[in-house]
């Protein structure tokens, strides 16, 4: 329980976990999902950030629920017991707002460019990442950009550009590539490094391994057998030596 100039404020079993409405496409939980499982790959060894999925961010106690495909929270702790959080209660987390919210455009549109853009704005939220999987297909937004980074800038939106982009308060880039991830091949986000050197998945970390193993194994058999091809050859020529009536070790 949680107690502001008197007023107590609603712990996350008495408020809604999410605000009941389903989402209209797979890739809605697939992305962020992703994102969260390459965090968990490069930041397993530390304990301030939380990455939620479709989970119900409460940020003022008189207002309703935000509830983001996916969000990222620094400064609070991974984990907070058995149960894990029913919801993300900035007042149970020292008000600490999320740092990045993400937005996969839905099927059918729900202002992810105009009112939940706004809302971000207004609540705080540092960087506002919206992806399009209709970019340039037959949709009201084809003429937008896969990949949309707003940071706030003086408590306004501003666009950044590239891809992937950098968010230097994260430590992290964000930006898309064609990759095959669950044996789907498509668009996918990933997160990247300064350089722009693309985080592996557990998956393709797994492929590099063996390919690497298969390499080193390879060029062993490849050595092993021109090493085989040299012996062969210098016994033939000291038989032949031999059946000419010359000593090899005399030479």
């Amino acid at each position: 329980m949680v107690i502001i100039s008197g007023q107590r404020l609603p712990t996350a079993e008495e408020l809604p976990h999410s605000d009941d409405t389903p989402v209209d496409n797979e890739l809605q939980n697939h992305i962020p999902n992703l994102l969260l499982n390459i965090l968990l790959s490069i930041w397993g060894d530390r304990q301030d950030w939380f990455f939620g999925v479709d989970m119900a961010v409460y940020y003022d106690p008189n207002k309703p629920q935000i509830v983001p495909d996916g969000f990222l929270a620094m400064g609070v702790p991974r984990n907070t017991g058995d149960r894990g959080r029913l919801s993300y209660l900035v007042w149970q987390e020292q008000y600490v707002l999320p740092k990045l919210v993400l937005e996969v455009v839905s099927e059918k549109y729900n202002g992810e460019y105009e009112k939940k853009l706004e809302d971000y704005q207004s609540i705080g939220v540092l960087y506002y990442v919206i992806y399009n999987p209709l970019a340039g297909k037959q949709s009201r937004y084809k003429q937008r950009q896969p990949l949309e980074v707003y940071q706030l800038v003086n408590q306004k939106y501003q666009l950044l550009t590239g891809n992937p982009v950098w968010l230097p308060e994260i430590g992290l880039a964000i930006g898309y590539e064609h990759a095959d991830h669950a044996n789907w091949e498509r668009e996918w986000l990933f997160w990247y490094d300064e350089t722009g050197q693309r985080y592996l998945t557990d998956r393709e970390k797994i492929a590099a391994a063996e390919s690497t193993i298969l390499a080193m194994w390879e060029a062993n058999e490849q050595e092993r057998q021109a090493n085989e091809q040299e012996r062969q050859a210098k016994e033939k020529l000291e038989n032949y030596l031999r059946s000419m009536g010359i000593n090899p070790d005399d030479i």
